[in-house]
């Protein structure tokens, strides 16, 4: 993973910079952040910068914050759900709750685990996401594809890239979209003070979500989406954003689940691709997972 930039505005006056640092970024302590600025990870235009240099009030800093390492993954017997494979791609359907690859505090019960432990080959496609495309939230079930060989792998990267892949998804939301269809077209970035989020920003990037009405009821609305592009959280800000936020998403939505999900209800449920080799166009689907199929007769 690179490292992360970003820039904070200090708006008290005469607070210790490491004091400061350690507050405005909750993940460091004030003996890291004074690491940080001895390494020059820590600058402003106008200060010469030490672990007690006391900040004006406005003063806007640029904070570098080196990629922590990532853990080497190892195969795990975690079961997979596969719909479709040949020698060049392995189409899954994702259980909710897994992560898909490893990261800093997360070092094992990933989707890397288990293909590593399925297919032992796939490791020697990368050391650390081996096969890996694209992603699906934790929590959102659904169709994914997965590449054996480089070739495919290279091929599949460029499908997603130039936007021919196409993704389908349903999401259950509170309340009633005042079109029975439409495209949100909202750019996206980092939050600015919660780093782990996304947000709609006037500079962020470009995100498109094509939305249509498939079925309602008195209080929700089932969703069928398109993606334009893949944001990371794109659906779910975006329709929070919409005013209609999908049920079960304590992190954009709302904290009452009158429906008792465990997860947010959004579930990829089709994945349409060029086969690497022969170019064929193939389409996938999976199947709404028991757990969703409860809430939506729990809708009436």
């Amino acid at each position: 993973m690179p490292p992360e930039i970003i820039t904070l505005t200090n708006q008290k006056n005469n607070q210790r910079l490491d004091k400061f640092l350690a507050k405005a970024i909750p993940a460091i302590s004030r003996s890291q952040a004074k690491r940080l600025i001895d390494a020059g990870l820590v600058q402003t235009e106008a200060l010469r910068l030490k672990a007690s240099t006391p900040l004006p009030s406005g003063a806007t800093l640029t904070v570098t914050l080196p990629a922590a390492p990532s853990p080497k993954p190892r195969p795990q017997a975690i079961p997979l759900d596969i719909l479709f494979e040949d020698d060049q791609l392995i189409i899954l359907n994702k259980a909710a709750g897994l992560v898909i690859h490893p990261a800093a505090g997360h070092a094992q019960d990933t989707l890397v685990n288990a293909l590593l432990y399925h297919y032992p080959k796939l490791a020697g496609l990368d050391n650390e996401r081996p096969g890996i495309v694209h992603r699906l939230d934790k929590d959102t079930s659904g169709v994914m594809v997965v590449a054996k060989t480089k070739r495919a792998l290279h091929a599949l990267q460029e499908q997603f890239k130039t936007r021919s892949v196409e993704k389908i998804y349903q999401a259950l939301v509170h309340g009633h979209p005042q079109a029975p269809q439409g495209i949100i077209d909202v750019p996206l970035g980092r939050h600015p003070q919660h780093r782990q989020q996304m947000a709609p920003l006037a500079g962020g990037r470009p995100a498109r979500t094509h939305y249509s009405l498939a079925q309602q009821w008195k209080d929700y609305s089932l969703l069928k989406l398109k993606l334009e592009t893949g944001r990371t959280h794109q659906i779910r800000v975006h329709l929070t954003w919409l005013g209609y936020p999908v049920v079960g998403d304590t992190v954009y939505g709302r904290r009452k689940n009158p429906l008792f999900l465990s997860r947010q209800f959004l579930h990829a449920s089709q994945l349409s691709l060029d086969h690497p080799l022969s170019g064929q166009r193939l389409t996938f689907e999976a199947p709404l997972p028991p757990d969703l199929k409860a809430a939506l007769g729990r809708c009436a």
